[in-house]
């Protein structure tokens, strides 16, 4: 179980920015992985768990101050439809931690320096709409209760805190009601933190239509919700995005937008061209404190950002 001490708190009291890793998946797909598959990136955790741990411990080495797991997409229900029990799928989550602990571990011992954080590992809490693996987490449109909601994300919170990560990281919502409830199941485990890193409709509001404002005041009191943002989304609506939240949050804004491509659910591939640079000076001046990348990002995205804020 979590230790009580805010995670993100301590890194940022010593460091003016908590710098996260880049895409997972993406990055497993450069190293030859066939990720067409409703498991995404979880599917490797079957097939080639190594390089999972190869991928984490690229990004602590490019600077990174935290390792999100290759559990986005790993879920009871999801392995259940590929004919693997509960226990058996309980494991595989806790693997996602065990393999991102271990890079971490590996990685201070060998090459930690003393001008940045030992890093931490949060555990990847992907929304509903990733499980259903149609698009729906940038709309947020399920059609599902908020009982149907906890009885899909509990057990996942459960084994990922079992399995010792940092925290959590609850990312790509797209709607206020996955949040809330999210945000209550929290309350289950006393002790542990999470960020809540929304998808977007546009820089003012999430991708379901809530405004930002309202989103950001939902969660302002709860002290378990460490940080709150965006990622998967273009770098200029991110920026609008921290920049909304910044007037109604005095809680860490954490933004990692993706590359500036764009997806397409329907076929599962990303078209157009990424973005010139990720302005993280920019990103500070508006309010994050806590930055990254999402799809399509790689080390060499980080070693720039590293560039920025440890030279």
């Amino acid at each position: 179980m979590l230790k009580r001490t805010n995670p993100i708190e301590s890194i940022l009291n010593e460091h003016s920015v908590m710098i996260l890793d880049g895409a997972l998946a993406t990055e497993l797909e450069t190293h030859g992985c066939d990720l067409d598959d409703p498991l995404w990136s979880a599917r490797v955790l079957l097939e080639n768990p190594d390089l999972i741990y190869q991928v984490h411990y690229d990004y602590f080495r490019s600077g990174a101050d935290c390792a999100i797991t290759a559990s986005y997409q790993a879920t009871v229900e999801g392995f259940a439809e590929r004919g693997i029990g509960e226990n058996e799928a309980l494991d595989l989550i806790k693997k996602t931690v065990e393999l991102a602990r271990k890079a971490r571990d590996d990685f201070w011992q060998q090459e930690g320096g003393t001008n940045r954080p030992k890093p931490l590992v949060a555990a990847s809490v992907g929304p509903y709409g990733a499980y259903l693996a149609d698009g729906s987490e940038y709309k947020g449109n399920y059609g599902v209760n908020d009982e149907r909601l906890r009885e899909f994300h509990r057990p996942r919170l459960e084994a990922l805190l079992e399995a010792g990560a940092d925290l959590l990281a609850i990312e790509t919502i797209p709607s206020l009601q996955e949040a809330e409830v999210i945000g209550s199941l929290l309350k289950e485990f006393p002790g542990a933190y999470g960020w809540l890193s929304f998808t977007l409709r546009d820089g003012a509001s999430i991708s379901d239509g809530t405004p930002l404002e309202e989103c950001a005041k939902a969660f302002e009191d709860d002290d378990q919700i460490a940080a709150i943002g965006a990622n998967c989304t273009p770098v200029t609506t991110a920026a609008e995005a921290v920049k909304a939240l910044e007037a109604h949050t005095n809680k860490p804004i954490i933004v990692y937008p993706n590359s500036g491509e764009t997806y397409d659910p329907e076929t599962n591939t990303w078209h157009g061209e990424g973005s010139d640079g990720f302005h993280t000076q920019d990103w500070y001046k508006k309010g994050a404190r806590i930055i990254g990348g999402c799809c399509r990002t790689a080390p060499k995205h980080i070693v720039e950002m590293t560039k920025t804020w440890r030279s």
